[in-house]
């Protein structure tokens, strides 16, 4: 029996109808149907699904990202296509089992024991031997030889009075064909099954609709929501501590879709365990499910990995998030001449307008978005020197080879992973609508042997953190830095700290180069502190303050061959005047002078670094966290799954199918006996194989030594299997006790 890869042949008396039959039912089709099938999963393995459509168009382009979205590439496996294809696929494969196996059932049914002494004859492995015994007796024998080797027989009587033993073993492989056919339709419908389909169909058969606006779950109408009695979903449920809820959010390409729940999660606490190295180990949430039939309580821990199912719906843990912690800040503002800090204070998820105390402050409010208890940084840089910033180094090719081979645990990379303490991420958006977003940490960080609180900033979502580095005072905090830039910002404490920077640099006896050495620092101040000579702001602060600057003064007023040169000499005056503002600032706080040394010296050069930075700030106040207490919430992931066990089922049975289509072959054996003219009996043997291998050639070889053995003959050359194999034609005879063998 030979399996076809054609279709079905229909007897419709149409022609395309026939056609359609036969290209659906064949094999062909079904295997082009798993290539696409197997090509759309490898994309959606490949592209993060379900992502916000703008980060697609970051990613490939505006053009490219309406072309992908228009195939559905961002979320394959739910779209149209591929569901089509598994419709056609289950169709086309249970075609070709339905066609094939009433053919295979049968064929491992039949003894095929209606062959002839020469049909035997032209078979490939035969032998002959001639035995004193009867045939009778002969056949016995070789019936208890043939169920010792692992064949059921049967014997009958031919027409010519001659008598046939047919044997068969592993002819259960064919059972491998069907149960691995069996299994892709099982696979597919269970796939079709937890998929969104039935979900669309509901949309269509009872107009329900995505909602696309933000309004409460309970004020939702029916016609955006699912009942308790739809047969699959996977959605998401994001729950407070110590609230509940009973509704879980299934995502659409344009909106969100209700799913009622036949039973309200609630969470007590949000666990977290960490490693020694502050490493988390352990996510878990301790919930109580209250349903809402029995009103029973079912206390349950949902761990990662370790779903809770009640009522066909299990429980994952997916993530967790910030359930609205409370937070009180300080703060500081980063514009004008003063320094004065006020309280502020919001709540994670909400928003906080900036008082107009703040120079610069025109109508921005504060937009909470996210507070983390716990930082677990990698605090080295690419060469393994401690350093907030990701700083790459340069790659080796033996430092590649090295991080790639041996242990998957190893890296060659240091790394210094430290817990530095709690952060909090805002967003400050403009009347016009435009925002900047900033993550800043509580307390003060080690770069470098030296503590700085880190403030960072980003533009967009897409982009990294760009942090500012502003540095601790001796009591660990931001204040004399804040003081120094409102100090900066007073044109007058500049002219005094020029002034005061002339009369320590020059002797009293040089008057004319300690006036033109106090209008230089004049100039230096103000350039740094992006003014014009009459201490008015210059327009784009931003790109002409600090550094930028001074470098634009420079490229503009020295001569290319001297630049170097006038850097140098102004990085020098700016740093000692710089010392006097601060110092004209601690007085002006009531703090004693500071001591000429490493620390101060230190302090000074992180804080012009620090002020040159903050004109790319972009906010009129650095917010600084005191205090919070902290709200967990834990995002569940809800999932009623019923083709879970088909799936489950039928990977069970193409396990099965694989193994007894590559692991077990069919052998047929075939005895012919009829009496010898001198008295005993002759036997022709003869063995097939559906797949020749050179395991199958060692096999004949050796059955036919047991054949020799139990009827009492003796081989007259060496069991080759190439001379097995190549001999079809030739004839050995031999004598032993009376008896005749002859192989071919």
């Amino acid at each position: 029996m030979s399996v076809t890869t054609s279709g079905l042949q229909s007897k419709s008396s149409r022609r395309a109808v026939r056609h359609f039959i036969e290209l659906v039912s064949s094999m062909r089709f079904a295997i082009a149907l798993l290539v696409i099938l197997a090509i759309a999963s490898i994309i959606g393995t490949v592209l993060t699904q379900e992502d916000p459509y703008p980060n697609y168009v970051n990613q490939f382009g505006p053009f490219w990202a309406d072309i992908f979205r228009g195939v559905s590439l961002y979320n394959v496996y739910s779209a149209w296509w591929f569901m089509l294809i598994l419709i056609f696929l289950v169709i086309s494969v249970s075609l070709c089992v339905i066609r094939n196996s009433p053919k295979m059932i049968a064929d491992i049914k039949s003894w095929k024991d209606r062959v002839h002494e020469g049909g035997l004859r032209a078979f490939h492995h035969k032998g002959e031997f001639t035995v004193a015994t009867n045939r009778s007796q002969t056949a016995a024998t070789l019936e208890r030889l043939a169920a010792k080797m692992g064949y059921r027989t049967v014997t009958r009587q031919t027409d010519n009075g001659a008598t046939l033993i047919a044997g068969k073993r592993g002819a259960m492989t064919k059972i491998g064909y069907i149960s691995a056919h069996v299994a892709i339709v099982v696979i597919c419908i269970g796939g079709l099954l937890d998929s969104n389909l039935p979900i669309k169909l509901q949309m269509w058969m009872f107009n329900k609709t995505p909602v696309s606006s933000n309004a409460v779950i309970n004020d939702i109408p029916p016609e955006h929501r699912l009942s308790t009695s739809n047969p699959t979903f996977r959605g998401y449920a994001w729950v407070p501590e110590g609230q509940f809820v009973g509704t879980a959010i299934l995502n659409q390409q344009d909106g969100s879709i209700i799913q009622d729940l036949p039973f309200s999660i609630q969470l007590n606490k949000f666990i977290v365990d960490y490693y020694s190295t502050g490493m988390p180990k352990l996510f878990a949430s301790d919930i109580v499910v209250i349903d809402h039939k029995a009103g029973k309580r079912i206390p349950a821990r949902v761990e990662v990995n370790k779903p809770f199912t009640y009522d066909g719906i299990s429980i994952y843990q997916s993530s967790f998030q910030d359930g609205g912690s409370k937070l009180d800040m300080t703060a500081w503002p980063m514009t004008g001449g003063s320094a004065k800090a006020a309280p502020f204070s919001g709540t994670i998820g909400g928003t906080a307008p900036i008082g107009t105390q703040f120079t610069g402050a025109q109508g921005e409010t504060v937009e909470f978005t996210d507070f983390r208890a716990i930082n677990v940084e990698n605090m080295t840089d690419g060469s393994g020197t401690p350093d907030a910033r990701g700083v790459g180094k340069k790659e080796t090719l033996r430092d590649a080879f090295d991080e790639r081979l041996g242990s998957g645990a190893k890296t060659s990379k240091p790394t210094d992973l430290r817990n530095i303490g709690p952060s909090v991420q805002y967003k400050v958006r403009g009347t016009d609508g435009q925002a900047r977003e900033y993550s800043n940490y509580m307390l003060p960080v080690d770069v470098s042997g030296q503590r700085m609180f880190l403030a960072g900033m980003r533009v967009s979502p897409n982009d990294s953190f760009r942090y500012l580095r502003i540095p601790a005072d001796e009591q660990g905090t931001v204040r004399q830095w804040m003081d120094l830039r409102a100090a900066l910002a007073t044109p007058a404490t500049r002219a005094e700290a020029a002034h005061r920077f002339a009369l320590r640099s020059v002797p009293a006896e040089n008057a004319e180069l300690q006036k033109h050495l106090e209008e230089s620092a004049i100039r230096v101040l103000n350039l740094f502190a992006g003014v014009d000579e009459t201490g008015k702001p210059i327009a784009n602060a931003q790109m002409n303050g600090g550094f930028q600057g001074i470098a634009m003064f420079i490229d503009k007023s020295v001569p290319k061959g001297e630049q170097e040169k006038a850097a140098g000499l102004l990085m020098r005056m700016l740093e000692g005047a710089m010392w006097d503002v601060w110092q004209i600032s601690r007085e002006q706080n009531g703090l004693p002078e500071a001591k000429v040394d490493e620390k101060n010296s230190a302090f000074v050069q992180s804080s012009i670094n620090a002020l040159s930075d903050s004109f790319l700030y972009g906010s009129p106040v650095f917010l600084q966290l005191d205090n919070f207490k902290q709200v967990q919430a834990s995002v569940f992931q809800l999932t009623r799954a019923p083709g879970k066990n088909l799936v489950y089922l039928g990977s069970l049975l193409l396990v099965v199918g694989i193994f007894a289509m590559f692991y077990v072959r069919e052998r047929r054996l075939w005895f012919w006996l009829k009496d010898s003219e001198r008295g005993g009996a002759s036997v022709l043997m003869a063995m097939s194989t559906a797949r020749r291998t050179f395991d199958f050639e060692k096999e004949f070889v050796r059955t036919r030594a047991q054949i020799a053995a139990a009827l009492g003959v003796k081989l007259a050359e060496p069991a080759d299997p190439s001379a097995t194999s190549g001999a079809s034609s030739a004839q050995t005879q031999s004598e032993a006790t009376g008896s005749e063998v002859s192989t071919r």
